[in-house]
């Protein structure tokens, strides 16, 4: 079981990227799901989140500039980024809580991280 993230990159202050992540493997269930980042010299903190039902949550940091969604049949998660920021730079890491097996345990999966860098 894997989550591989792609949609990182370069871009000016107030663009936009959007960040995609798909597992694949044997997977009995997806749970929560989630994207997170780490700047340099810095803890890694939650962006954003959403649950199997797709309630969404939010750091405040990205709150009305970011949108978290999912696509269950495609077992991916998004994170739409729009009028990015230099302080938005950091490597993003998707994360998801999935279940690979009936009557198995949840177990916390991260993706390998993309980086996004904004200058300003």
């Amino acid at each position: 079981v894997q989550l591989q993230a792609s949609g990182g990159g370069l871009v000016q202050a107030g663009g936009s990227l959007r960040l995609s992540c798909v597992a694949s493997g044997r997977i009995f269930s997806i749970n929560d799901m989630g994207w997170y980042r780490q700047a340099p010299g810095k803890q890694r903190e939650l962006v954003a989140g959403i649950t199997s039902e797709s309630t969404t949550n939010y750091a405040d940091s990205v709150k009305g500039r970011f949108t978290i969604s999912r696509d269950n049949a495609k077992k991916s998660v998004y994170l739409q980024m729009n009028n990015l920021k230099p302080e938005d730079t950091a490597v993003y890491y998707c994360n998801a809580k999935m279940v690979v097996a009936i009557f198995h345990s949840e177990v916390h999966y991260w993706g390998q991280g993309t980086l996004v860098t904004v200058s300003s």
